[in-house]
């Protein structure tokens, strides 16, 4: 199996619009981050996670021709607003496309790109099939999904949002998290964590899993509550995705970590032994 890690930044990317800090400012390209996607190779299937804004370009930039499924983590734009840029594997695979998410996030694809669902398809449209799932086990042809209950909010907010993370093999997805569990989350530093999705995620040879920042956040897990998690988890090595500039350089973060965690890096291909 394989993961190509297609981005590793948060909803704006690094660098930032208008920002001048050290790390937009960075000549390092480890310090460049586009939207948070992963693309993962198992069983001879091409699974995509996610369709952030910059996804044609990390479709060009990992030389991506096939795709036999999409799974999504949630509804937010930053994880679909890309979804039409799948256009051109439609047309190479003369096939549609099969999206998997809550059906809470299949209706807001379905809202947001109506032209591709409409009865009367428009020439040229996105051919895409959206596919209702709950968090549990599903196949992807021979292929087994695990979705993982995530929450990627707080108590401070006015409403909770339940999210899914997804465990292929002995490698796990997860983003946007705040809290791993759909129960309610108590607005303190450590992160509630279910026995059964605790569960879910043993074994792992590689777990990939965000990291915004150093300080708490309201709908994100921060660095100290993430190597919590990992440090529980115990996965042979794990990636950090969905970073802010706030977390600081590449060179700087990576000598803190512990030897077996380190910052995703864009386009970056992580091979796992999914025996």
């Amino acid at each position: 199996m394989k993961i190509r890690l297609l981005g590793t930044g948060t909803s704006q990317g690094i660098p930032i619009i208008g920002c001048h800090c050290p790390v937009c400012t960075s000549n390092d390209v480890r310090d460049h981050r586009l939207r948070t996607s992963a693309l993962v190779n198992v069983d001879g299937l091409n699974i995509l996670i996610d369709t952030g804004p910059d996804l044609r370009y990390q479709l060009l930039r990992s030389g991506t021709t096939r795709l036999d499924a999409v799974l999504f983590t949630h509804e937010h734009k930053d994880h679909t607003a890309g979804l039409d840029d799948v256009r051109p594997i439609n047309f190479l695979m003369k096939q549609p496309l099969n999206l998997y998410g809550l059906p809470r996030v299949m209706r807001s694809i379905e809202r947001d790109f109506s032209y591709a669902f409409a009865e009367e398809h428009y020439p040229g449209a996105p051919i895409l099939n959206t596919n209702d799932i709950e968090p549990e086990p599903f196949k992807i042809g021979k292929v087994e999904i695990i979705p993982i209950k995530l929450m990627h909010s707080s108590q401070r907010m006015a409403k909770q949002l339940p999210i899914l993370g997804y465990r292929i093999k002995n490698f796990a997805y997860i983003t946007d998290a705040r809290g791993i569990s759909w129960n309610e989350i108590p607005d303190i530093a450590t992160v509630p964590f279910s026995p059964s999705e605790k569960a879910k995620l043993k074994g792992l040879d590689t777990l990939v899993i965000n990291a915004l920042r150093r300080e708490e956040h309201y709908s994100h897990l921060s660095l100290p509550q993430t190597l919590s998690i990992i440090e529980q988890i115990q996965p042979r090595r794990a990636y950090l995705t969905h970073i802010s500039h706030h977390l600081g350089l590449y060179e700087e973060v990576m000598k803190e970590l512990p030897q077996n965690v380190f910052l995703g890096i864009d386009n970056q291909l992580i091979d796992i032994d999914d025996d």
